[in-house]
């Protein structure tokens, strides 16, 4: 058992591979945190707590008269409102009566053998290979009688605790919860820096590291969805910490909507880190004996650098959130039609897309936005999901067959959330978008949001997207989702219930997914909310990608995919080669660049292959042959990142090694010429050093251990954005 509880010394510890998390029930009954670092066996660390009398720091009923005690300076596992802790609370309630002080208590914990699950809410799984233990915690406000139970597992290969929060109203009057919080840390200041990755559309994930300061650093989104702005995943990390030394956490949120991330530097160098919910709008009024469950967070520590962090991120992610036929099984190499053609297509131009596609080595069609309704701009017809007869005069269920006699499979394009106000549904359910009565609606994009807290709102997306893919063989969808949530209210709701509103609707969402994701099990599903504006953990448990930007300007996807990277493996990253000059930047890069950075994740392309020339072709036959030759490496080998874009080297290396280490594949772009340039060295990463290697273009086998510690030159290039990849491979020898 990985979870062990001392009776006398009243601690629980509970044990990853590598790591060690550890917390006490103390004399009055308040559970404190005591450690989470690197693994220590048959150890209490309580010595680690600290009392002494701190003015203007209250003391609790019970201590009143040891004015050493104050739970204002103390490390605690999930602090309150009220209660003299003036640092930021996990939990903010409100009682009838108008009060806030919420005061827990330990009351119960239970240990046990397997994971733990959240009704309704996405979360981890065991898996045969992995070893998993459970605990909760009970803590009760003797006043109130309300219950909130702590939640923890332990993946010990993975070296991950994920926790989540319930909170129970056993009292007889209602309560409103304004704030709760998945997981809190209380850790003493190690000189972090913070490493979050902020952005906006078409540059998502953008890497930031930070200093930590005597202030409350926060960031989240007020979106309805976890955003193109922030990332509901975040690092802490010493000061002296790199990808290969140094010791770091991250907390990553298994949640697709509006969140909260915020870490407070104490006036005692104390560091209070938190990851749940958004608090602004959120207003959850529990009646008696209701149950209200926080998503699940991800907690992971490394004590050898960020590389070793994120590769537990990404085994997790890959083995206990993606579900599926998908989760292992290769994807096809595709193209989508969009940046071909836009609206302006029909089903002569889909066949003639799909003869030059299989003379390619491609291997899915995916016809996007426009082949329904009266669909030929983005100005109408969301919400009327039939055939555009004038563009399909033969339906989908004719195309379809047609794709498939070509030896292609055929994916299509969804928005289900959204409805236009040009549309036959909004005219026959206006009271189906989200909108404020008596007020008029923000529009973007012309659209309009449906409201998904409804059940017959869900009913209705049910039954048309699972009528398109009965009629026609149809083995992808792409899921977008293109605007953020703006007049929060539901006519569904009372006024009491508003607050709900926001957590409501992507329980909805969830609903949805997993219904459909069910019932077509062999379909798979993509993710996408204007490129990666809902970029999580949340969804990559219902769709298996996600397509991580609309910036397919393979430089500009240097910094994006570098910063996704951080938290979330290869295999849930949409990347394709598109067209020049890119269709978001104007930039022209060459093709065998775009098809570099493009390797680093579910390949594909996004242009117009009847325009192609000979010579662009045969390079797409030889991309596609590469992709299919080296499917498992580029997708499932073990990231590195060697040359980052924020170092301004003038290159960016990256390199995937597979699992049993036999072989490697080694990028390099080169992003900024430079006249006369110095020799560079790049030392290779994850080899094993007594084994020798033949490096493509090198004659010499050199050994794992030179490569890793001399390293390999780069070679020298005198233009901007040449790019190559290098497959290494170990020797028979």
């Amino acid at each position: 058992m990985s979870i062990l509880y001392s009776e006398q010394e009243k601690v629980v510890t509970l044990h990853t591979a590598s790591t060690t998390y550890q917390m006490k029930i103390d004399k009055y009954q308040r559970l404190l945190h005591l450690y989470y670092g690197v693994r220590i066996d048959d150890m209490d660390s309580s010595y680690y707590l600290q009392y002494s009398d701190r003015a203007f720091s209250g003391n609790i009923a019970e201590a009143r008269y040891n004015r050493t005690y104050s739970l204002d300076v103390l490390p605690q596992e999930f602090p309150t409102y009220g209660m003299s802790d003036f640092r930021i609370p996990a939990i903010v309630v409100q009682y009838e009566d108008g009060s806030y002080a919420l005061d827990l208590v330990y009351h119960s914990h239970k240990i046990y053998p397997g994971k733990y699950l959240l009704d309704g809410l996405p979360h981890t799984y065991e898996a045969r290979d992995e070893v998993v233990d459970s605990l909760e915690i009970v803590l009760i406000d003797p006043v109130t009688k309300l219950e909130v139970t702590l939640l923890y597992s332990t993946f010990e290969k993975a070296d991950v605790i994920t926790r989540a929060v319930k909170v129970t109203n056993n009292g007889s009057q209602k309560v409103s919860l304004q704030k709760v919080m998945s997981a809190s840390l209380d850790t003493m200041n190690r000189e972090y820096d913070l490493i979050h990755f902020h952005g906006r559309h078409n540059m998502e994930r953008q890497f930031e590291r930070v200093r930590l300061s005597h202030q409350t650093a926060q960031f989240g989104s007020r979106r309805g969805t976890s955003s193109h702005q922030h990332n509901p995943f975040f690092i802490l990390a010493e000061k002296e910490t790199t990808e290969s030394a140094g010791a770091c956490f991250g907390m990553m949120l298994v949640y697709s909507g509006d969140f909260q991330a915020t870490t407070e530097l104490s006036q005692f160098e104390t560091v209070r880190t938190q990851l749940g919910l958004g608090s602004e709008g959120f207003n959850y009024v529990l009646e008696a004996s209701e149950t209200f469950t926080a998503p699940e967070v991800l907690l992971s520590y490394s004590s050898k650098g960020l590389t070793t962090l994120t590769h537990q991120f990404h085994h997790l992610i890959r083995h206990h959130i993606v579900r599926g036929k998908y989760q292992y099984k290769r994807r096809p190499i595709l193209v989508n039609n969009w940046e071909a053609t836009y609206f302006d297509f029909d089903e002569n131009k889909l066949l003639a897309l799909a003869d030059e596609a299989v003379d390619l080595g491609i291997e899915m069609l995916v016809m996007d936005d426009g082949w329904f309704g009266k669909r030929d701009n983005d100005q109408t017809s969301l919400g009327d999901w039939f055939v555009n007869q004038e563009k399909l005069p033969n339906g989908i269920n004719h195309l379809v067959p047609q794709i498939h006699d070509k030896g292609l499979k055929f994916g299509i394009w969804f928005e289900p959330e959204m409805i236009s106000e040009k549309s036959d549904l909004f005219k026959q359910h206006p009271e189906w978008h989200i909108h404020v009565p008596n007020r008029e609606s923000v529009t973007s994009r012309h659209q309009y949001v449906s409201d998904l807290t409804r059940s017959d709102v869900r009913a209705y997306l049910y039954q048309v997207v699972s009528d398109i893919l009965k009629k026609a063989p149809i083995n992808y969808v792409k899921w977008d989702m293109n605007r953020s949530i703006t007049n929060n209210y539901s006519l569904k709701l009372s006024p009491e219930e508003q607050g709900k509103f926001n957590y409501l609707y992507v329980k909805g969402l969830y609903e949805l997914l997993e219904r459909l994701t069910t019932d077509f099990p062999d379909v798979l599903f993509e993710s996408c909310s204007g490129g990666g504006g809902r970029f999580d953990a949340g969804m990559l448990y219902y769709t298996p990608q996600i397509w991580t930007s609309d910036n397919t300007d393979a430089i500009e996807r240097l910094t994006i995919q570098h910063g996704t990277s951080f938290g979330y493996p290869l295999s849930t990253q949409g990347a394709h080669v598109s067209a020049v000059p890119n269709h978001q930047t104007g930039r022209v890069t060459p093709l065998d660049t775009r098809a570099v950075v493009a390797y680093s994740g579910i390949f594909g392309y996004e242009l117009d292959l009847t325009k192609l020339s000979i010579d662009e072709k045969e390079k797409i036959k030889e991309q596609t042959a590469f992709v299919k030759q080296h499917y498992d490496l580029l997708t499932n080998g073990t990231y590195y990142r060697l040359i980052s874009p924020e170092t301004q080297a003038g290159y960016v290396i990256w390199q995937l090694v597979s699992e049993e280490r036999d072989e490697s594949l080694l990028f390099i772009v080169k992003n900024k010429a430079q006249a006369n340039t110095p020799f560079k060295m790049v030392r290779l990463k994850g080899l094993l050093e007594d084994n020798e290697y033949q490096v493509e273009t090198y004659e010499k086998i050199i050994t794992g251990r030179a490569l890793m510690t001399q390293g390999l030159p780069i070679v020298e290039t005198y233009r901007d954005y040449d790019a190559t990849v290098l497959y290494i491979q170990k020797t028979t020898c």
